[in-house]
């Protein structure tokens, strides 16, 4: 079943109120949905939407875990402030600290290059290479040959692929294996810190009014985009020159107001919304709670060995604000889950589909046993996530993760490069250094020893059973366990290592196998005492993986035939690549006699105001307010100057940083976050609730004029007024 036929579907369903802005759409499927799209207020032709090498789609840009887009045609690059946060932090000092004050080159020769492994990711072709990865696939292969057969396939794609120096590839999975898509992207290395405002407005409100509305949040930042003379990608020089892109968006002054047509085009992360009733079950009683625990214990272990204001306080920042996102993310997600009637749905559904499947035989020929079978495949894979969860989490320590991908790297060198661990090929070797270069503006000894102590603690705790026996000799504790002899075995290690030194983890990634096994580096030494045991458990989960990549598409080839007989929306789930989605500007009511409004105001900021992070915006600004200085950025209806808003735009983590685009695609807005009520929408959507929140332009713009001065940008700018 190709994707592409689910279109005239998705035209039929997106025309009932309830579903009218559910989905993540592909670009190529927009065309089909040209007449819902003009109804709600697009005034750019639907098609140019679909061409990846047309405008807008071409000024959409991916850093590679958040959306961005250019704004200039000298290859300047707006995105969310917590987006540039890594590279606002790793330029930052106890004594220039950019990150709590703000930043603005007013010249190019001021920029700061961004954090190491930075990128810009310009995507240019979308293929669809279904047929040639199931050429490689029988249905007598087991799990292991499988998953191998997928892999090599994939790597073959991505090698011909890259043959175009400057091009990074991937293949991707849509709808659990069903179809297969090549994504080929330009990879822009050049990537410098333009502009980012005080924290007093980049992250105004902090995580108190994290996923909560009303906000007032100014959640943008610069980049800019660099490459040679020649117009070609390459590393950091002074020599570079900005990017000229092909096109990029214009920026409206004028915003928009409420009932206006939006639509947001971005590289979603992931959502889940066809797993099986039993996926949602374990992951929202064990993987959620479990994992909300593990950030909360994180974060308070951060802040106690690192005080604000504190060298160490300042390296872990960028931690910290992803640790306490998604601790409370997973929260909220909780408390949805809780408090609806999700997991009953998730329940009758499965009911449904079984029984659609058994009334008729030729569904029961098609689809045979696959709800056994997956269901099955499922337990297995739960059976291990306890502990699963304990050492992701014990690798957040630096040192002993550092080290196992150190030792990985050495072996994976001894295979042909066609044959190595995704990760560790040749193509990786540039991401991999710059992983160990950035490492030293986010690490401290004391932080990362405790994280580690705390999570050996819990892993000590679980059943003999379900422990490693190499790693429980590696960490000494095979014989028992005493959490204070631990503690000490721990300190010296830090006191011992190497690994903490920059070059010494540049120069370990060219030693080999040899030179580990006689190392008398402490993390090095349980690197590769467990590595046997570490990679036994990874065959066994590809092997998983495998039968599950059987499976899984023929799950979803009768999910999506069951939807097409109820009439409801078809849409691949999100998975990191190009989407659009789109809605309009509205306000929700989240409990009885509670309205929200779509928009927030300068007013709110001084309502909010503490003089005290994360209630702490800058004086100037205040005073700004204070004095009802709006310039030309008010917006009538409001009397001020609007700060965010609110839409019904379908999104989910990846989106950060987003274009907000109005009918005629300028840019009005950058969607940066989703009210608490709509976390659930990874997996499950609701139209009174699913809300996504954006910074509006008019805010942006009155900052950067009134408050920054940021002149410079501005000029350069192309902005409809």
């Amino acid at each position: 079943m190709r994707f592409r036929s689910l279109s005239a579907l998705a035209l039929a369903v997106a025309a009932s109120p309830a579903l009218a802005d559910e989905g993540m759409w592909q670009p190529h499927q927009l065309p089909e949905l040209e007449s819902v799209l003009k109804q709600k207020g697009l005034e750019i032709d639907p098609k140019n939407i679909s061409k990846l090498t047309e405008f807008p789609m071409n000024a959409v840009i991916s850093l590679g875990g958040c959306t961005a887009s250019f704004v200039s045609p000298k290859g300047l690059v707006v995105t969310n402030h917590h987006c540039a946060y890594g590279s606002i932090q790793y330029n930052s000092s106890a004594d220039n600290n950019i990150l709590e004050n703000g930043f603005l080159a007013k010249k190019p020769e001021q920029e700061l290059p961004a954090a190491p492994g930075s990128r810009v990711y310009v995507t240019e072709q979308v293929t669809n290479v279904t047929d040639k990865v199931n050429a490689q696939l029988n249905d007598d292969m087991d799990g292991n040959t499988r998953y191998k057969a997928i892999e090599k396939a994939e790597k073959s794609l991505v090698a011909e692929c890259e043959k175009d120096v400057g091009y990074r590839c991937n293949v991707y999975t849509f709808h659990g294996g069903l179809e297969y898509y090549l994504i080929k992207a330009l990879e822009i290395k050049d990537v410098r810190l333009v502009y980012n405002p005080a924290m007093g407005i980049g992250k105004y409100g902090g995580d108190i009014d994290n996923w909560m509305w009303p906000r007032h949040t100014g959640d943008y930042s610069f980049y800019r985009a660099y490459v040679s003379k020649d117009g070609q990608p390459a590393e950091y020089s002074e020599d570079n020159v900005p990017f000229t892109p092909d096109s990029y968006l214009k920026v409206s002054a004028k915003g928009v107001k409420e009932g206006d047509f939006v639509m947001v085009t971005g590289y979603p992360g992931r959502t889940n919304r066809y797993r099986t009733a039993s996926e949602v079950a374990h992951q929202f009683t064990h993987v959620y709670p479990t994992a909300k625990a593990y950030r909360e214990q994180s974060i308070d272990i951060i802040k106690a060995q690192a005080p604000e204001g504190s060298q160490a306080r300042i390296a872990y920042e960028s931690t910290l604000a992803g640790l306490a996102n998604y601790a409370k993310n997973y929260g909220g997600m909780i408390d949805s889950y809780q408090n609806t009637d999700m997991q009953t749905r998730k329940d009758a559904l499965a009911q449904k589909l079984a029984t659609w499947i058994k009334a008729d035989s030729a569904r029961q020929s098609r689809y045979g046993d696959t709800l056994t079978q997956l269901n099955e495949l499922v337990k297995q894979s739960q059976a291990t996530s306890e502990l699963d969860l304990i050492l992701g989490y014990m690798g957040r320590s630096a040192m002993l993760s550092s080290a196992q991908r150190l030792y990985r790297l050495a072996n994976e060198k001894q295979l042909p490069d066609a044959e190595r661990e995704p990760g560790y090929q040749q193509r990786d070797q540039a991401r991999f250094e710059a992983r160990m270069t950035s490492l030293s503006r986010r690490y401290d000894d004391t932080v990362d020893s405790a994280i580690l102590a705390h999570f050996i603690d819990l892993y000590a705790q679980l059943p003999q059973a379900q422990r490693i026996a190499s790693l429980d000799k590696a960490l000494g504790i095979d014989k028992g366990y005493d959490s204070e002899a631990m503690r000490q075995r721990i300190d010296s290690w830090y006191a011992k290592t190497e690994l903490n030194e920059q070059q010494a983890r540049i120069d370990w990634m060219n030693k080999s196998v040899s030179e580990f096994k006689q190392s008398d580096d402490p993390f090095l030494a349980i690197a590769v005492a467990t590595y046997d045991d570490m990679r036994s458990r990874e065959k066994a989960k590809k092997a998983l993986s495998g039968e599950l990549a059987k499976v899984r598409p023929q799950y979803m080839a009768a999910i999506i035939a069951f939807y097409q007989e109820q009439g409801l929306p078809v849409y691949a789930d999100a998975n990191s690549t190009l989407r659009v989605t789109y809605g309009t500007v509205k306000g929700y009511s989240p409990k009885d006699a509670l309205t929200y409004t779509p928009f927030t105001t300068l007013e709110g900021i001084a309502q909010k105001y503490t003089g005290e992070a994360p209630f702490d915006a800058p004086k100037k600004q205040m005073q700004l307010i204070a004095d009802k200085q709006y310039g030309e950025y008010q917006m009538s209806s409001l009397g001020s100057v609007p700060v965010n808003f609110l839409s019904t735009v379908d999104t989910t983590g990846g989106n950060s940083g987003s274009p907000t685009l109005n009918g005629k695609a300028e840019l009005v807005g950058l969607l940066f976050d989703g009210v608490s009520e709509s976390i659930i929408g990874d997996w499950d959507y609701d139209p009174n609730l699913n809300r996504s929140i954006h910074v509006d332009t008019r805010y942006m713009l009155w900052v950067m004029e009134h408050v920054d001065n940021a002149d410079n940008l501005l000029a350069e700018m192309d902005i409809v007024r």
